[in-house]
């Protein structure tokens, strides 16, 4: 390969990579695989011994930047956030593929040092942290970012259970680093959310819990219920510690969650038995994992090994391949979703794949199974993605006789025409009243975030299905007790509880309902927009798509989507049922343009002595004020009540106004 065309190849892969390296960090959306991006960095740092074509930048190495992917870190340090320099940094690790590019590490190392010990230990899948503690109290997290500057997230890193707030007998000062995850089980639920709202879900639980630890709402970041794994010192002040292993006990005895097991070898051999029964485990562990680490022990012999400009010299990560396994497609079977999207289901012969047994994945529409030329009785590979959530990669070959696919043209649950609108991927029932949907939509209208319905789960929502007590959400408002008490395991006193609780959603804020009603393309955040700019049902059911856009943050799709929505009879029909049966739908006060506090922006942090936060923030918007959920250079006051945590910290060393709910509350009144 010439120079000319060495240059061209460099600047595509580069090109190519960044555009990932953005999607994957700072974006939490990934277009590839973690495999399918490691084959590509391996094509510009030229670790694939097997391929020396692609060796470019040592054949040229004129052509390697300070900027290339190779020689940094990918993520950076985003708009939503304040900025956190790294006092020590945050560096990746080098990856190997193969137990001779192992065994090539161990040599490098025996080069310079004599005898070294190795910690192995999981190579945990999530998003890299940085955690201080002052005195053992919890000071400040922030991301990695570029490695040398991230994001300040204290405020959602608290939310998180298992990271400790206060250490007993802690150094004068820590700073750990951990990786914050999401449990299999976690994941899967969320998903369940997800595909109940049909929203866009994560691909992986690595994204997912990117995507909720980088929450400008550490509320939403609560609900997610992540997790996180410490693994390293950063700096510590006040104690001495001498190699690797010590320290991860030290942290284990101060009370942070370290891996489940470490182990410490004196040679690579027993290195790569270790990295294999980890992977030979790894499905069963509960939590994402994409490898195993490999570290020098000793501090001492880690100064004399040093490190590159992004990686330390003195560690390893191995990668384990995505375990892919050959299976026949049996059926295909179609799920009917809320707003009647039709989802193709494959059902597989059972086949063991990354610890649990598989025999049904998600096709997700016409198009997949068309572009793949996936037919019953196929041999098809397929894997986990993120090793939870199978799905197929792609066609090993056809069965004898197999036949294309046919999308069906009528619903399987109620036998109506289905249509696909203009280039959406999604194929949908046409019958509004169709059971499945119905199910699905009073699941989600009854929801914590919607009607917040209590008792009313799917197994009761279900038998009143069935027994065609209900069959829109106005006959929920027609229930009688003697109507619950005929259901099954239903008590008096839950009957009673059902209907007391029915009663009260009578009386939840317009928001809620216009979410609940499950418009498409209509989430939580949108629903509450509408509300606060048009005021009334009547405004929101009688507006015109430019009314709508004129709203800022809501598109051209969210718009003609409730046009469309309030232009059927039967929605019209329903809001109108609704008011006949109690339910209120309350108008929104108008916040002030105009008010004292307008320009200002508040944090709320510890228990206020009489006022709730979500009251003391009300007060706050209606006199033209805003409220934050994290504390910054642009907060104009902090409320602080009892044991007030980082953000109070924090706003005294950002030097940010300390104010009392009493304080608060003589400028309101003054």
């Amino acid at each position: 390969m010439d120079i000319n065309n060495a240059k061209s190849r460099v600047e595509e892969l580069t090109n190519l990579l960044n555009y990932h390296n953005n999607l994957y960090y700072n974006q939490d959306n990934p277009e590839i695989s973690d495999y399918e991006y490691d084959q590509l960095m391996l094509q510009l740092k030229a670790a694939e011994r097997e391929h020396p074509e692609w060796d470019l930048e040592k054949q040229f190495p004129t052509l390697l930047k300070k900027d290339s992917p190779t020689q940094k870190v990918g993520g950076s340090a985003g708009e939503k956030f304040s900025e956190v320099t790294h006092t020590v940094q945050m560096m990746s690790l080098h990856d190997s593929f193969s137990h001779g590019e192992l065994l090539d590490f161990d040599r490098k190392v025996r080069e310079v040092v004599q005898n070294p010990l190795y910690v192995v230990e999981p190579k945990f899948d999530g998003l890299s942290v940085s955690c201080e503690y002052e005195n053992g109290v919890f000071v400040r997290g922030s991301t990695r970012g570029d490695g040398f500057v991230g994001e300040d997230i204290t405020d959602n890193l608290i939310t998180i259970k298992s990271l400790p707030k206060r250490l007993k007998n802690a150094p004068e000062y820590l700073e750990v680093r951990g990786e914050v995850y999401m449990s299999d089980d976690n994941f899967l639920k969320l998903l369940k959310i997800q595909e109940d709202n049909e929203e866009k879900p994560f691909k992986n639980p690595r994204n997912a819990a990117a995507g909720s630890l980088r929450q400008k709402n550490s509320k939403i970041t609560a609900q997610r219920n992540l997790d996180i794994f410490i693994f390293n010192i950063q700096q510590i002040r006040g104690v001495t510690l001498t190699s690797h292993k010590q320290s991860l006990d030290y942290l284990t005895e101060l009370g942070f969650p370290t891996a489940p097991f470490y182990n410490r070898y004196d040679n690579m051999e027993d290195v790569i038995v270790e990295i294999e029964r980890i992977n030979n485990i790894r499905g069963t562990f509960g939590f994402p994992i994409d490898g195993a680490v490999v570290k020098v022990d000793d501090f001492s012999q880690r100064e004399l090994l040093g490190a590159t400009a992004k990686f330390p010299k003195w560690a390893e990560a191995y990668k384990y391949p995505p375990e892919e396994k050959e299976t026949k497609l049996l059926d295909i079977e179609i799920n009917v979703g809320r707003t009647g999207a039709l989802t193709p289901v494959g059902i597989f012969e059972p086949v063991f794949i990354s610890g649990t047994t598989v025999s049904r994945a998600v096709l997700h529409n016409e198009d997949f199974i068309k572009e793949k030329d996936i037919r019953i009785g196929d041999t098809v590979i397929i894997r986990k993605a993120g090793e939870i959530i199978p799905e197929v990669v792609s066609l090993k070959s056809h069965g004898e006789n197999t036949v294309p696919y046919v999308f069906p043209t009528v619903c399987p649950s109620c036998g109506s025409k289905v249509t696909r609108d203009g280039e959406e991927a999604a194929i949908r029932c046409t019958n509004t009243e169709c059971p499945a949907q119905l199910l699905r939509h009073l699941i989600h209208f009854v929801s914590r975030d919607a009607m917040d319905i209590e008792g009313l789960g799917p197994a009761v929502l279900e038998q009143l299905v069935n027994s065609s007590l209900v069959k829109s959400p106005v006959d929920l408002y027609k229930l009688t007790p003697m109507d619950v008490l005929g259901l099954e395991r239903k008590a008096e006193k839950s009957a009673l509880n059902l209907i007391d609780s029915i009663e009260k959603s009578k009386e939840q804020e317009l928001y809620r309902l216009i979410f609940a009603l499950g418009i498409r393309h209509i989430g939580q955040k949108a629903a509450k927009l509408l509300c606060d700019n048009l005021l009334t049902i009547e405004n929101i059911m009688n507006s015109k798509v430019e009314d709508y856009t004129n709203i800022d943050g809501f598109g051209t799709v969210m718009a003609e989507s409730i046009v469309e929505y309030f232009s059927h009879e039967e929605s019209i029909n329903l809001i109108k049922e609704l008011k006949e049966c109690g339910v209120k739908m309350p108008p929104v006060e108008k916040k002030s343009e105009e008010g004292k506090f307008t320009g200002l922006t508040f944090v709320l942090t510890g228990t206020l002595p009489t006022l709730k936060r979500s009251e003391a923030s009300k007060m706050i918007e209606n006199a033209g004020g805003k409220t934050s959920s994290s504390v910054s250079k642009k907060t104009s006051y902090v409320v602080a009540g009892e044991e007030a945590g980082s953000k109070l910290t924090k706003a005294q060393n950002l030097g940010v106004t300390i104010i009392t709910e009493e304080q608060l509350l003589n400028m309101l009144e003054s």
